[in-house]
């Protein structure tokens, strides 16, 4: 966010009559290629393998919306054609830019067209809006001042001064000219010495994502996906009033997070640019174990007190206007959609799920003690009416 923001200010403040190098050019000409052990195949195997990726990308992603859906379940020939579409436009079109003014446009205009299908095919956050901001800059004032109301002439004598730059008469060089051409000279130079480790990074077999290469976070290599999971699997936070939780007649009861899968009957939400953190955080905890995700646990214990901050994340508690749950316990369940048109999505169901087994066993306050004190965590306590 901070180069986001850097970099379009002094493209725009410097160069501000021509077209410049958008942000998605800058994007692909620093991304991360498939680590060494997935670059074997052809060509063909790899698009082939890419295309594979991206059928499953819209059912794997972290948080999916209700196009999400319909986009999973499309033909096969829609998904070569996103991942072709995706090749071209990350790593052809960006270099029209350096063909002239009306490629350059033609480059910002699909490279944010591209931005609102990533939008549209699920809840990305601010990622895709924020991508969207740089590519501005492929759009010089003339293809831009339909949109603003000037006063005072001002839109006609920046007409004027492009009009004679397209003819070839430059106006007589002035100290302030000399002075903003020095500044961006040294601005070119700087960038280009502060982005040779990104460059080596791009070229070693043993590539960094998300890493800055400078305090001020002016140049760093980015990748919110390094690679893509094949299965979506999901943790279910569950809590039971029995005594015993090994009880076979114990009634678990389930926890709904804010957006994420967990009913399968409940559609996928639709809350992008907005952003649930916990939600995000609980897809990453999904293919991992508790034992490196540990704030899991912190949450449980949380509920077992019906902590109002924790369940003000949630969407459903069961024990609302109830007793706090005694026990509570994290499963682990294996998500996919459901087949349009299928008797299940004929019954309402948008996924189907498959337990794999336990995330976490059954934890209560008391049994928590330790492992809270431990780590330095304040111990939950159940509220006093």
């Amino acid at each position: 966010t901070p180069s986001v923001g850097r970099v379009s200010c002094w493209r725009r403040g410097f160069w501000p009559f021509s077209c410049v190098l958008c942000g998605p050019c800058l994007r692909s000409l620093s991304a991360v290629p498939l680590p060494s052990s997935a670059s074997g195949p052809s060509d063909g195997s790899l698009f082939a393998s890419c295309w594979g990726l991206v059928s499953l990308k819209s059912e794997t992603q972290p948080v999916p919306n209700p196009m999400s859906y319909y986009m999973h379940r499309s033909p096969w020939w829609f998904h070569r054609f996103e991942t072709l579409s995706n090749h071209l436009i990350e790593l052809v079109f960006p270099f029209f830019t350096f063909l002239g003014r009306r490629m350059c446009m033609v480059n910002g205009a699909i490279q944010i067209l591209f931005q609102v299908v990533l939008i549209v095919s699920g809840n990305l956050s601010f990622l895709n809006w924020l991508t969207i901001v740089p590519s501005l800059a492929c759009f010089d004032d003339a293809s831009l001042g339909f949109l603003f109301h000037s006063g005072g002439g001002a839109k006609k004598a920046v007409l004027e001064i492009q009009n004679e730059e397209a003819a070839g008469r430059k106006p007589k060089p002035t100290k302030g000219m000399f002075i903003r051409r020095v500044v961006n000279i040294s601005l070119g130079i700087l960038i280009s010495y502060l982005s040779t480790p990104v460059v080596l990074n791009l070229l070693s077999s043993r590539q960094v994502m998300n890493t800055s290469f400078d305090p001020l976070r002016i140049v760093n290599t980015y990748g919110a996906f390094g690679s893509i999971t094949k299965e979506r699997t999901e943790v279910i936070f569950q809590g039971t009033l029995s005594q015993d939780p090994k009880d076979p007649d114990a009634v678990w009861k389930e926890y709904q997070f804010l957006c994420k899968p967990g009913d399968i009957y409940r559609r996928p939400c639709l809350i992008s640019p907005y952003h649930y953190r916990l939600d995000w955080l609980m897809w990453f905890a999904a293919f991992q174990t508790y034992e490196q995700s540990e704030w899991v646990i912190h949450i449980a214990g949380r509920l077992l007190s019906n902590d109002s901050t924790v369940l003000s994340l949630l969407d459903h508690n069961p024990f609302q206007g109830r007793e706090t749950p005694r026990w509570v316990r994290g499963e682990h369940f294996r998500y996919k959609f459901s087949q349009p048109g299928s008797s299940s999505a004929a019954q309402g169901k948008w996924w189907l799920r498959k337990r794999i087994g336990a995330y976490f066993p059954p934890v209560d306050l008391e049994g928590l003690r330790g492992y809270f004190k431990s780590r330095n965590w304040p111990h939950p306590h159940i509220p006093r009416n």
